[in-house]
């Protein structure tokens, strides 16, 4: 049987957080759709950071080949959606919380643009639970599940980050997980 052509493949949206945690995701997701990358993330703190991360995805968006789309950064409609959560420990009730904000405007994109999916990129990391992120999106119909710590995905995206160099963050973006400098 013949490989449908991209043309006929499924469309993916893929929330990127990060270009060290985009490799091992871009490059599963391309084997089966289309896929566009999907920066928002207006967790990320201070605007400094968040533009230092968005250069480098949009870096990654040049060496893969596909489409880079960047949502409004409104970090007070994030900081809004966690209020009364700042002091929550990292993969506690804050986080999902942040799941959810970014999840729901990569959801509201996709549907509005009419992709077939949406996924993220979060499920990479071995400090974001898959479950959790699982939970934020299972209230969209078209979302797609994937662990992408399975196959040593972490390893293969830290791999890939060095080999093109992109900047790595300390922290998840969020100022609440960021920790002081050491004295």
């Amino acid at each position: 049987m013949n490989e449908p052509s991209p043309c006929q493949r499924d469309s993916v949206l893929l929330h990127v957080c990060c270009a060290p945690c985009a490799p091992h995701p871009i490059e599963v997701l391309c084997a089966q759709y289309h896929v566009t990358l999907f920066f928002s993330n207006s967790n990320i703190a201070p605007r400094d950071e968040y533009a230092t991360r968005l250069q480098h995805v949009r870096r990654l968006v040049g060496l893969y080949h596909v489409t880079l789309i960047e949502d409004a950064y409104d970090h007070d409609a994030w900081r809004e959606h966690v209020r009364g959560l700042e002091a929550e420990p990292e993969k506690g009730a804050r986080c999902a919380q942040c799941f959810a904000f970014n999840l729901a405007r990569a959801g509201r994109y996709a549907a509005e643009h009419g992709y077939h999916w949406f996924t993220t990129t979060l499920t990479v990391s071995p400090h974001k639970p898959a479950q959790r992120i699982f939970e934020a999106g299972q209230s969209f119909d078209n979302f797609l599940a994937c662990d992408f710590k399975k196959q040593d995905g972490f390893a293969h995206s830290t791999a890939r980050a060095r080999e093109h160099r992109f900047y790595r963050q300390d922290y998840c973006g969020c100022e609440f997980s960021r920790k002081p400098p050491a004295q």
